[in-house]
């Protein structure tokens, strides 16, 4: 029976964090090592000026007062008993699409994943209704799961995976989209006077998925270190010699 650790940026009670445990229950071992609360939006960062606290849930279970990354860390060097065959963030509830995969807390623990040279994905709902069911996302994990311990991944490449509300059934591997939502800010003044900001997404629209062909489609869509570099170092070396 393989073994699957789970982490997320929901926290550890989060429903999604639960579907995905329930769903891959009789299939494989699973380990969780979550944040205690809500950490969305702190990419892969670390905790590096303060302790990072652990507390023990129940059997193979912990929550920890970090990020996604500080969890993947944690776990991969201390707690767990045994190196996990692999590591699956989420199930988010909301997107991770386009560019925002640099912000997010649920990419950023599955990157942490890939990094130690893990088969890692990260798995996203696209809706951020407050009752929304993960079942159809936490089906396609299990398949996805299923499909990557048996074909393997290349090293240090994940899979992000957005899952829509409602969900057609189909699946479709495409690349990394460019950005889909504008950040903007919300101002305001405290009662002394200072001023304040919030972000707020903003998207142009309503739908999760990019284009009418994948709308209401499960997308997958592999993410590599370097991606960039690579193709700029490939360019360079194609590029005269300077005089």
């Amino acid at each position: 029976m393989p073994h699957i650790f789970l982490t997320n940026d929901d926290g550890y009670q989060s429903e999604g964090l639960r579907a995905l445990a329930e769903a891959l229950g009789d299939f494989a071992t699973v380990s969780i090592v979550a944040p205690s609360r809500e950490q969305s939006g702190t990419a892969q960062s670390l905790t590096l000026r303060q302790p990072i606290v652990c507390n023990q849930i129940a059997e193979r279970e912990w929550a920890i007062d970090g990020t996604p990354a500080d969890c993947v860390i944690v776990a991969l060097h201390k707690l767990l008993p045994e190196k996990p065959d692999m590591v699956i963030s989420g199930i988010n509830h909301g997107a991770n699409l386009g560019e925002n995969v640099y912000y997010s807390g649920t990419v950023g623990a599955a990157r942490e994943g890939a990094l130690h040279h893990i088969r890692s994905m990260a798995m996203s709902l696209c809706s951020k209704k407050e009752k929304v069911k993960f079942e159809n996302a936490a089906r396609v994990a299990r398949a996805a799961a299923e499909l990557v311990l048996k074909e393997g991944l290349p090293d240090q490449v994940l899979l992000n995976v957005n899952v829509p509300e409602p969900w057609s059934g189909e699946v479709r591997f495409t690349r990394q989209s460019k950005k889909i939502t504008r950040n903007q800010l919300s101002e305001g003044k405290d009662p002394r006077g200072r001023s304040y900001f919030f972000f707020r997404a903003r998207f142009p629209s309503r739908r999760c998925t990019l284009t009418p062909r994948t709308r209401d489609r499960s997308i997958i869509s592999p993410i590599g270190p370097n991606r960039l570099a690579a193709r700029f170092a490939a360019n360079a070396k194609k590029a005269p010699p300077g005089r």
